[in-house]
């Protein structure tokens, strides 16, 4: 039986297996109406529970008017205190559940990645996204070298003597006389 089972699974046609997913297809699309049906039903009870009935508004002085919005403001007040405090509650258990999802990670030792991007960004962008407003740094590394011009590379040639020839010139009291005149110009 159990090998019939087996060849006959592996022997169905495209068109069994077509009319059998849209059989499924079918049914799921029913249990979801059926679903949303009951949904709303419990809903309108709900509501049909919780809501009192108001009464002819036309009929009522405006005495009785001004006591039908004072109950309803404070029945308000009381559904949004509520609302706030459950809003508070779900925060704190969504915030619980992450930190033991955390624990868990770290028990098992293998520790959650967060989903990065890959984004393209130039040494100035990086610079100026780490540093702020305080980065004024360009990285065009040319802009900040030293210009030489090839006259200045000649002069200073000319200028570097030899070393014992200016030596010589500074020595004894002639020397000191022409540092001191080379100083006034």
């Amino acid at each position: 039986m159990a090998d019939e089972d087996q060849t006959g699974a592996r022997k169905m046609t495209h068109q069994r297996k077509m009319m059998l997913k849209s059989l499924m297809l079918n049914k799921a699309r029913e249990d979801l109406k059926r679903e949303t049906e009951q949904k709303a039903e419990e809903k309108k009870a709900a509501l049909a529970k919780r809501i009192e009935p108001i009464g002819d508004i036309r009929s009522m002085s405006s005495q009785d008017l001004m006591d039908l919005c004072r109950e309803l403001h404070a029945k308000i007040d009381q559904v949004d205190e509520t609302r706030f405090d459950i809003e508070v509650r779900v925060k704190k258990n969504d915030q619980d559940i992450e930190d033991l999802n955390q624990k868990i990670f770290d028990l098992r030792g293998k520790f959650k990645r967060p989903p990065l991007r890959r984004v393209r960004m130039s040494a100035d962008q990086m610079l100026r996204a780490l540093l702020g407003s305080k980065h004024k740094v360009s990285m065009d590394l040319r802009s900040n070298l030293k210009s030489v011009k090839k006259g200045d590379a000649k002069k200073d040639d000319a200028e570097v003597k030899d070393w014992r020839d200016n030596v010589e010139a500074k020595a004894g009291m002639g020397g000191k006389m022409a540092m001191f005149e080379g100083a006034k110009e």
